[in-house]
Formats: C-alpha cells, sequence, structure tokens
C-alpha cells in the first residue's frame, strides 16, 4: 500500500520539529565542533522552515524533501556527539 504524501508531510515536518526541540548542543563552545553544531542546527532548522514554505504553497513533494534533509543534517549530529538528546526519545537513531 502506497504512502499518504499529506499524512507523511505533515508526521516529517511535526517530527523534525520535536527533534529540534530535543536536541540540544553538548559541546563546548569556542570549539570546532561547537561551530559545527551550529551549522547543523542551522541547517536543520532552515530546511524546516522552507517544509513549512513549500507546505503552505501545496507543495507537499518539496514540503516532505526539506524535512528529510533537515532531519538527516540533525540526526548526523546527534550520531556525531555534538547534541545530547533525552535517553527515553525515539526521535533519533542512537544504535
Amino acid at each position: 500500500m502506497p504512502a499518504d504524501l499529506d499524512e507523511k508531510t505533515t508526521r516529517y515536518g511535526e517530527m523534525l520539529a520535536d527533534a529540534l526541540a530535543a536536541a540540544e548542543v553538548c559541546v563546548p563552545e569556542g570549539t570546532p565542533l561547537h561551530e559545527m553544531a551550529l551549522e547543523c542546527e542551522e541547517m536543520a532548522v532552515s530546511y524546516l522552515d522552507d517544509g513549512r514554505h513549500f507546505r503552505a504553497n501545496d507543495d507537499p513533494v518539496n514540503a516532505l524533501a526539506s524535512y528529510s534533509y533537515g532531519y538527516g543534517w540533525l540526526d548526523c549530529g546527534v550520531r556525531m556527539g555534538l547534541f545530547s538528546i533525552p535517553e527515553d526519545t525515539h526521535l533519533f537513531t542512537t544504535e
């Protein structure tokens, strides 16, 4: 059964917003890793904003792509140890 595009787009947008709220930069300020963390966070926020723009303009395909890219940036930062996340979260791939 094919996925419902509207449902999936809504779900991914909500997941990215929740993930951004849950992730906290955990590397020391003034270090190159801190700058990398801020860049990952900025990219994820930018893609969330882009996705919302596309969604508002009835373009769910590009909205879903934007949410997915944003999530990828944030998830990569978590995997690299740039962000701390709650232990009980299901929003990230940690193992």
